[in-house]
């Protein structure tokens, strides 16, 4: 198998027909090391095998020690928020 690291970020290249004959091989390999693979056909970039990362937990409570509440956020707003401007079309909210 002939890697090549070529690219400006030392990710590695891998023709296309011999991604194919080691694919289950470079799968364990990129799981293990989290390196990516980048899949060449012709000499052109074709594909990217990287290693999967569970991203689901990544947003929630993200900034959860920067916003503070401040104040009843669940009772409805006072009538006088959607009451309109003087001579206006626009709603004060």
């Amino acid at each position: 198998m002939t890697a090549h690291r070529d690219k400006p970020n030392g990710s590695r290249t891998i023709k296309a027909s011999e991604f194919k004959a080691t694919c289950l091989k470079l799968m364990d390999e990129v799981a293990e090391s989290g390196e990516e693979i980048v899949i060449t056909k012709n000499g052109r970039p074709v594909s990217r095998l990287v290693p999967y990362r569970d991203t689901s937990g990544l947003w929630f409570g993200r900034n959860r020690d920067v916003i503070r509440i401040k104040g009843d956020i669940v009772s409805p707003m006072p009538a006088e928020w959607f009451e309109k401007a003087d001579d206006s079309d626009e709603y004060l909210f």
